[in-house]
């Protein structure tokens, strides 16, 4: 995904109307009378079919954390509390013993056992799927790999897990998606089985018309805490959300999380007490590879410093976002434990003009640049304001031609970056997984990570998120992660951009509407009249 900045030369106003102009009146959402027993809830079509470890962005990740059930799950607050496993003992100081519930099944009734998990596990890093590398601490990983060693079925109930060393917060990461447990079914024919999964959480698939919704109704045989409170969930996939915002308004959609720019000064007052503005564990970026032409080695880290400077990002989060985003001061979050906004180098996402000139003319002298920066985003995600006004930015600073480029939908942005076949800048953001600082920083810039977008690599890096992962404890680890973004700050992968609240609301329908630290409505706990 790419973010362009453009600020000063236009103003909040007037791309409040220009964006009003251009978004149409047409509802495209999912309130008939059909669904009078559904929540509706906006979404995005899936980049794949629906397989855990090869979920990898929001669209898919709402669905599949629906659809499947880990060994534990997180509340809104983001605690950790078990869910198919009855308990996850340490066994010395790299290993696990699991042990799975009673009787927990699939939604067809057939049992979960030890062997579901392990093999799902293994396939995934068999097979290179998107989040394999969230396996990569364990003993006998390694890509391609058919089996790891470091995974032994006891019994049907019990399972152990060694690693190849310590890591604190190892426990804590078992209820992302990647550690989900797959039916023997899924192994005949993994793509088909992704397009209806027979998963074990609290919902089960039942429709999906591809690039319009998806609808999910409760699963009888799920036995855990998350048990839904509703009919089902029916997911309209929007192209835009001023759309989205308008059926909420009129009464056609009961949940949305995301308020289209156009009315972060009014939504509030026009949703009242169901509206929601709250910090959550969610940041922006923007990701320059450095395969692309003047951005690699000492000009491309010219060039990136240059850009970060050319960025007024305290006027673009008052102008376009209106007290929505606050200007980033690291790669992670203020939600999570151990942030800490004074990491040394963080002073270059200082707005700089100066400065930002001087560091592009020196990339200039070792090789000039032409052309056009580019910043590519989803035409669907309501980035259109933030990422002219950031080109802008950039433009007037630099005097460069940068511009915007925008992909029709999420999805088909999305292919290109894990493709690679996308020329320039692209937008991307990360929403936590699991509560921990570590989340924000392996799977995106560890070498060869999962969501490594820009394939950046550091063994400096990689040391550290290695140090943090062998820490002795969770807050030692939070000190060494702080450590390693000190190393970030001076290569800049991505640029940072803003931390985003959750910015919501819900309709007079439904009662009961939380969003979770991670900007996810608790679906489950939602009630209809």
């Amino acid at each position: 995904m790419t973010l362009k900045k453009t600020l000063g030369v236009i103003s909040a106003t007037t791309l409040a109307l220009s964006l009003a102009a251009c978004s149409g009146s047409d509802s495209t959402g999912g309130g008939g009378e059909g669904d009078a027993n559904y929540i509706t809830a906006n979404g995005t079509e899936p980049q794949n079919p629906l397989i855990p470890a090869n979920t990898n962005e929001v669209g898919g990740g709402r669905l599949v954390d629906l659809i499947y059930s880990g060994l534990v799950y997180y509340d809104a607050e983001g605690e950790v509390h078990n869910d198919m496993a009855e308990s996850i003992e340490p066994e010395g100081e790299k290993s696990f013993r699991v042990t799975l519930k009673e009787d927990i099944t699939f939604a067809d009734g057939s049992p979960i056992t030890s062997e579901n998990f392990i093999r799902a596990w293994n396939y995934a890093v068999e097979n290179s799927q998107l989040s394999a590398y969230f396996f990569e601490p364990i003993l006998g990983y390694e890509e391609g790999a058919s089996e790891m060693e470091g995974l032994q079925v006891v019994d049907d109930r019990t399972f152990t897990i060694e690693l190849t060393q310590p890591e604190a917060d190892f426990p804590l990461r078992l209820g992302y998606s990647a550690f989900y447990p797959l039916p023997d079914e899924a192994f005949d024919d993994m793509a088909a089985f992704g397009e209806n999964p027979n998963g074990n959480g609290p919902y089960k698939l039942a429709e999906w018309n591809h690039n319009q919704d998806a609808t999910l109704v409760p699963n009888e045989e799920y036995q855990g805490d998350r048990a839904p409170r509703n009919d089902g969930v029916k997911f309209v996939f929007y192209a835009n959300f001023d759309a989205a915002y308008n059926d909420l308004l009129a009464g056609n959609l009961d949940v949305l999380d995301e308020i289209p720019d156009t009315s972060f000064g009014t939504f509030e007052d026009e949703l009242g007490d169901r509206a929601v503005n709250q910090p959550s564990a969610l940041n922006q970026t923007f990701t320059i590879p450095e395969r692309i032409e003047h951005f690699s080695g000492d000009e491309g880290k010219l060039r990136r410093e240059a850009l970060s400077h050319a960025i007024n990002r305290e006027e673009i989060t008052q102008a376009i976002f209106q007290g929505t985003r606050t200007p980033a001061s690291d790669f992670t979050t203020p939600v999570l434990p151990g942030y800490s906004g004074e990491i040394p180098g963080n002073e270059v996402l200082d707005y700089d003009p100066e400065r930002a000139k001087e560091l592009w003319a020196e990339a200039d002298e070792i090789a000039p640049f032409s052309g056009e920066f580019t910043i590519s985003y989803n035409a669907d995600g309501g980035h259109q304001a933030w990422v002219d006004a950031v080109a802008n930015s950039i433009r007037n600073t630099l005097g460069i031609e940068a511009i915007g480029n925008p992909y029709p939908d999420f999805k088909s942005l999305r292919d290109d970056v894990t493709n690679r076949t996308i020329d320039g800048a692209f937008r991307t953001g990360w929403q936590a997984d699991y509560p921990s600082l570590g989340n924000f920083l392996g799977p995106l810039y560890g070498t060869g990570a999962g969501s490594n977008d820009g394939d950046y690599s550091n063994p400096d890096f990689d040391a550290k998120l290695a140090e943090a992962a062998g820490a002795e404890d969770p807050e030692t680890a939070m000190s060494i992660y702080n450590e390693a973004q000190e190393v970030l700050f001076q290569d800049l992968p991505v640029i940072p951009l803003w931390y985003q609240n959750t910015v919501g609301g819900s309709g007079e329908s439904v009662a009961d509407v939380t969003f979770s630290w991670k900007d996810v409505p608790v679906y489950y706990e939602i009630t209809k009249s």
